[in-house]
C-alpha cells in the first residue's frame, strides 16, 4: 500500500513538473513527420494483466511494418529527435500515466510484451508477473556494459525477492544519476 501511494504521489508531482517538457517534445516529434507524438505498445502487467505502455514516439510512423519490432544500432527508423529522447530517457516520461493508472510502478522489472512470455520457463514467468512492472528497475541500474537477457532476468528475480521501500529509493536515486551521466555525454 505504501508503495502504491508513493508511486502515485511521485508520478503525479513529476508529471506536473515535466508537463512543459512534454509539450516541447510533442511539438518536435509531431513536426518531424506529422505523426502522433505518442507510441503505445501492449505489455503484460501484474498477474498477467495486459495494458498499453505509453512512450514518446522515437521512430518513424509505422516503424514496425518497415523493419520489425526490434531496433538495432544505427536503425534508420529512429528519428533525430527520437535518438535524443532515447539517449536522455525522455521517451519514458509518458509512463507516469501508466503509474497513475496503477498499471506500472516507479520501480520493478521492466514490463514484457505478450510475445516475451515464451522466452521464460513458466515458473520464472509467474514470478515476473507477481509484481507490478516498473519504469526503472534493479536490472537497469546494475547493468554494466554487455548484459545478457539471463543476467537481466536474474537481477529482476533478485529484486522480486528483496524488494522493499529503501531498495526502491536507492534504485530511483541510481536511475537519476545514470540519466544525468548519459545526458551529459
Amino acid at each position: 500500500m505504501l508503495k502504491r501511494v508513493f508511486d502515485f504521489v511521485v508520478a503525479l508531482v513529476l508529471l506536473l513538473l515535466t508537463l512543459p517538457v512534454w509539450l516541447v517534445i510533442a511539438v518536435f516529434v509531431t513536426a518531424q513527420d506529422g505523426g502522433s507524438p505518442f507510441f503505445r505498445q501492449p505489455r503484460v502487467g501484474k498477474d498477467g494483466k495486459p495494458f498499453l505502455l505509453w512512450k514518446f514516439r522515437s521512430m518513424i510512423r509505422d516503424a514496425a511494418s518497415k523493419g520489425g519490432h526490434q531496433t538495432h544500432a544505427g536503425d534508420p527508423r529512429i528519428t533525430n529527435i527520437g535518438a535524443f529522447l532515447r539517449r536522455t530517457s525522455l521517451d519514458e516520461l509518458p509512463q507516469f500515466l501508466n503509474v497513475l493508472a496503477g498499471e506500472m510502478s516507479l520501480v520493478g522489472p521492466r514490463p514484457d510484451t505478450p510475445m516475451q512470455e515464451r522466452d521464460y520457463p513458466p515458473e520464472i514467468w509467474q514470478r515476473r508477473v507477481s509484481v507490478t512492472p516498473g519504469i526503472t528497475g534493479y536490472a537497469q541500474v546494475m547493468q554494466k556494459g554487455g548484459f545478457s537477457e539471463r543476467d537481466r532476468t536474474s537481477l529482476d528475480l533478485e529484486y522480486i525477492e528483496r524488494q522493499d521501500f529503501w531498495l526502491d529509493l536507492w534504485i530511483i536515486a541510481q536511475t537519476f544519476l545514470i540519466v544525468l551521466r548519459r545526458k551529459n555525454r
